[in-house]
C-alpha cells in the first residue's frame, strides 16, 4: 500500500464509495443514498466530502455538509485492508477542519446502535455521546402517523 491521498468527492467517485459502504458491517445505505441524492448533497455542500485514495483505488469515503448551524457527517467507511492506519480519523478530522472554516461550531453523526466498532472508533477520536436527545424521523409525503 502506498502514500493515502485525501480528495473531495465528486461524482467518478460514486460507485467505489457506495460499495464501500454497502461492504461496511453497520453502515445503513438506503434510498437516500442514490446516485440522484448523492449527486444533490455534493452540490449542496462543496468540498466538504471526501475520499481517500491509494494508488487509483478509493480506500474510505465520507460524507460531510452542514445546514448553515451545525454539521453533519454520514457513512465513514474505509476498506479493511487499510484500517489502522489513521485513514477514518483523518477523513474525520478534515471534515471538522471544513467545517470550522465555514464558521460551523459542531457537528453531529449517528451511530447505529448495534455497531460497536463504530462506536469504539468515535470513542477513541474524542467525540461525546448526546444524551437527552430521541432521534427520530418522519417520511416526508406521508401522512402524520404513516412516518414508520
Amino acid at each position: 500500500m502506498g502514500e493515502i491521498e485525501y480528495a473531495p468527492m465528486d461524482m467518478s467517485h460514486y460507485d467505489a464509495v457506495l460499495r464501500l459502504w454497502e461492504e461496511t458491517e453497520n453502515i445503513a445505505v438506503g434510498e437516500s443514498d442514490s446516485r440522484e441524492n448523492i449527486e444533490r448533497y455534493l452540490a449542496r455542500n462543496p468540498g466538504l466530502s471526501l475520499v481517500a485514495i491509494d494508488g487509483e483505488v478509493v480506500v474510505g469515503g465520507i460524507l460531510c455538509g452542514h445546514d448553515g448551524r451545525r454539521g453533519f457527517i454520514w457513512h465513514l467507511a474505509v476498506d479493511g485492508n487499510c484500517r489502522g492506519r489513521g485513514v477514518g480519523r483523518e477523513l474525520a478530522e478534515r471534515c471538522l477542519k471544513s467545517l470550522a472554516d465555514e464558521k460551523i461550531e459542531k457537528c453531529y453523526i449517528i451511530v447505529l446502535e448495534n455497531n460497536e466498532k463504530g462506536k469504539a472508533f468515535w470513542d477513541r477520536i474524542g467525540w461525546c455521546h448526546a444524551s437527552g436527545v430521541r432521534l427520530m424521523f418522519h417520511l416526508v409525503g406521508n401522512e402524520c402517523g404513516e412516518g414508520c
